[in-house]
């Protein structure tokens, strides 16, 4: 039986372009809202990628996101929010596109198509047996992605992937796949809406869980995060008054001190 694309079925709605914009609105809605219900039934599976990222991050290794147009865009953006938000290196999530950077803007044509292309650009950054790698592909037939995962595969990196369509080749090709069968889109064919969603979703899952496992949360906290501007550092200074009962001018001060909420309420007091 041939493997079909459901994100690329046709959608229940027909003639959009004759439907007012009230109804636009109110179907889009509906149709994202069935997004977080098939998130739930993935969860096992996001479970069980997240406890092996720990476990390699644990032992020194990376998180690395590979994708192609909208897919690799969120898995950039996922793993651009890890420094400022969890205070980690710069490189230790870290997200690929095909196409390179120029393709975050501007889709770049046929990149995705090079099934050999991701591995040549995992190598770039010294990819080793410690990293994880995961695969993006709403459809789950990205050749840029499924080349990349068998290569690493090869090389004994474990992989994970996440896919809008149930039994994909990407699944198939993954130690940890997550399945994310959202269904047609209303516009369709346009995956940048429900699986785009589900895959920000799940992303935002995979890594807030990773990094709380790590330890890069307090309570519920991001005592870790890089002040880069007025509003973190204010956000910062009254965390600091909540969690030691101190005054605004006292936590200013140790936050100037000790640089972040972290060392401002370990040192307190020593």
């Amino acid at each position: 039986m041939a493997f079909t694309k459901t994100t690329e079925q046709s959608s229940k709605y027909e003639h959009l372009e004759k439907m007012p914009v009230a109804d636009l609105l109110r179907n889009i809605n509906n149709e994202d809202k069935t997004v977080p219900l098939a998130v739930e039934k993935a969860l096992p599976q996001i479970e069980k990628l997240v406890e092996k990222i720990v476990e390699k991050m644990k032992e020194g290794g990376r998180l690395f996101y590979i994708g192609a147009g909208t897919s690799g865009r969120l898995g950039i953006v996922d793993a651009s929010e890890c420094p400022p938000t969890f205070g980690v290196p710069f490189d230790l999530v870290i997200g690929i596109i095909a196409g390179g950077d120029t393709a975050i803007r501007k889709a770049v044509e046929f990149a995705e198509d090079d099934r050999e292309q991701a591995w040549k650009d995992l190598q770039e950054w010294d990819i080793n047996e410690k990293d994880v790698v995961i695969g993006i592909a709403a459809s789950g037939t990205t050749p840029y992605v499924i080349g990349g995962l068998q290569k690493c595969i090869e090389k004994n990196i474990t992989t994970g992937s996440i896919s809008c369509n149930a039994e994909s080749p990407l699944s198939k090709t993954s130690d940890f796949p997550i399945d994310v069968v959202v269904g047609p889109e209303f516009v369709t064919g346009s995956s940048r809406m429900k699986a785009g969603t589900a895959q920000k979703l799940v992303l935002n899952m995979i890594s807030t869980s990773t990094m709380i496992q790590l330890g890069r949360v307090k309570g519920n906290k991001m005592v870790d995060m890089q002040l880069s501007n007025h509003k973190l550092v204010g956000r910062a200074v009254r965390m600091i008054m909540e969690e030691l009962s101190v005054s605004e001018t006292e936590a200013t001060s140790l936050l100037e001190k000790y640089k972040n909420v972290r060392n401002s309420i370990e040192n307190y007091k020593k």
